[in-house]
Formats: structure tokens, sequence, C-alpha cells
């Protein structure tokens, strides 16, 4: 952990943002974002510099329609050495279907609420791993990465709180099958910045060789405090999302993730290195209005950052030698 008084102080440490609005952000949409139009903006988002693109879901068409053209969007991005393209597999099915696309990793989901798995993935949550291990064998027999995002880390909108024990015991059950990369996701934004530092020491030094990310939505306003939480107990990498899109279908009021542009600003801010054009992410999440038909919560893309200067009044000489003159 960083020495007190020194979270905000990066002193060029190397944080890794992992853009997931692709996926995790267009899914929740009404508008259908043309097949061309997704591609174009990986490669905008791949320019910047991103550690990794959730880039789509190879989940069933009639259950995401939005993301029905996964196979074409993944084998035709311009991929940029350096980045990981990853897709969300829900099932051996889906796993083919990523694996015959060329995807980098395999990103698999189930909750450590046992009620928002039911209600998310319609499995107890026996039935998802069972399921998930055919997907983790799979993918090791092809010798693709396998990541691992766990819901409702940091507490369950049906549930509340969820034991830390009981989620370092399905971070367990994983690790045992060799998986290398666990997600700890705050899934509807019920997480805070004292229990994100406590829950990621804790999981840090239990597994020093698991790469474990943070993945934060900005519900209730706390998405860049529990970051800094998380950073100071160690952590290096997050996902977040282009423009702050994002949601969950089973948490009314929930908010997207933590915005790309907004985190990288105030990262970058506090000499931290993440190896990101702040000035592509703006440019990219700018378009975003046109191709999804409404607004987005990016403060950054409205305000333009820190020291986005502006003009002085029209009238300002006029003003400054009346000022003079009194």
């Amino acid at each position: 952990m960083n020495a007190p008084g020194n979270v905000w102080q990066g002193a060029g440490r190397r944080i890794h943002l992992q853009e997931v609005g692709l996926r995790d952000g267009l899914q929740m949409e009404k508008a259908l974002v043309p097949t061309a139009d997704k591609i174009a903006l990986c490669n905008a988002l791949s320019a910047t510099g991103v550690a990794k693109i959730e880039v789509t879901s190879f989940t069933s068409p009639t259950a995401i329609p939005a993301l029905r053209d996964a196979e074409i969007v993944m084998r035709e991005i311009t991929r940029r050495p350096g980045t990981v393209y990853t897709a969300l597999v829900p099932n051996l099915r889906g796993a083919e279907r990523a694996i015959e696309s060329r995807t980098d990793e395999l990103n698999l989901v189930m909750s450590v609420s046992a009620t928002h798995n039911l209600a998310n993935l319609r499995m107890t949550q026996a039935q998802s791993f069972d399921a998930l291990a055919q997907v983790v064998a799979r993918a090791q027999s092809a010798q693709v990465a396998v990541n691992v995002s766990l819901s409702c880390v940091f507490g369950c909108p049906m549930e509340g709180d969820v034991p830390e024990a009981q989620v370092f015991d399905w971070v367990q059950r994983f690790v045992d099958l060799g998986v290398c990369g666990i997600t700890l996701c705050d899934t509807t934004g019920m997480a805070y910045p004292t229990q994100v530092h406590q829950l990621t020491a804790a999981a840090r030094v239990r597994w020093p060789g698991v790469a474990f990310t943070l993945h934060f939505h900005n519900t209730r306003g706390m998405g860049l405090a529990n970051v800094l939480a998380a950073i100071d107990a160690g952590a290096d990498r997050f996902d977040a999302s282009l423009g702050g899109l994002g949601g969950c279908p089973y948490a009314p009021g929930a908010s997207g993730n933590v915005c790309s542009e907004e985190i990288a600003h105030a990262l970058a801010l506090m000499g931290y290195a993440t190896g990101v054009d702040l000035d592509g992410l703006l440019a990219a999440a700018r378009q975003l209005p046109a191709l999804i038909g409404h607004d987005i919560p990016s403060q950054i893309a409205k305000a333009g950052p820190r020291l986005a200067l502006h003009p002085v009044p029209a009238d300002f000489d006029a003003v400054r030698a009346r000022a003079l003159a009194r």
C-alpha cells in the first residue's frame, strides 16, 4: 500500500485502463449501432493505447440483438500490438464462436450472489460454475486466455452485503481451475472506498499471482473514489466505459460504468502512467451521441480537460480599460 498521503501522487506508476463500452455499454442501448461504426470505434479506441478492449459478446443474437454481429466485428477490427481484445462468453457454444473469431481472451461471468445469478443468468450458481468450468477447459485446450468477472462482489441489490468469505470462495474455485485473471465487479454501484480498499488488499495478499481487475459503476457517484481506493490497495487494472455508458437491467437506477475519459483525465493529473491518449478518448466519446441517439454521462466530454482554456469575453479589453481608468 502507498505510504500515508501518497495516494494523490502517482509518481509514474503504471495503471492499465481496460475499455468495456463496446460490450457493456452498447448492449444496454436501444439503438443498434451499425457494424462498420462499431469496428471504427474499436479501431479508434485501439489507437488511444488502452490496455484491453472488450469488443463484443458471443451471446445469443436473440438475447442481445445489439451485439449480433460479434463474429464480424471481432474479425475485422484492426489489432494494435500490445492491446488485448477480449469478449464476453456465456457458454461453450459462445466460446467456440469467440475462438474461431480469433478472440485473445474469453471473459466469463457469474455472480457471487445466488439471487442475482439466478435473475441475471437464469441459472443457479452451481449450474453457472459447471458451465464455465467447461469453457475454461476448452479455452485452455485452445491456448486462449481466460478472465472471470464476478458480479455483485461489493453488494447485491436484492440480497444486500455479500460476505468477503463468500466472494473469496468463488475466486478460489476459479483459481483452482487455473484461471489467472479475476475481475471484482461492483455491478450496481454499491461499493464504497474503505470497503474497496479492504477487499482489494486482502485479495492481492491471498492470491499474489492473480491479475485482479476492478470494475466499478458510478451509480452513487463514488466511482472515481473507489478507483483511487483500489489503487491505494495496490490494484493496477480497471475496467471503464467510453462516455460512461452501461448499467444493469436488474438494478433499477443503476448508471453506467466509471467513465474511461474521466478516469484517464484524473489519473493523468495525479501522475499515474496509463499510456492512454486522452484527446483520442475524448474524440471517440464525442461520437457516441450520434451513434446511440442520446447524450452521454461523461462530464469531461462536455467540459473538456482541466486546462481546456476559453477565450476572454468579447468586451474584455473595454472592461479592462474602464477598470484601469478608475
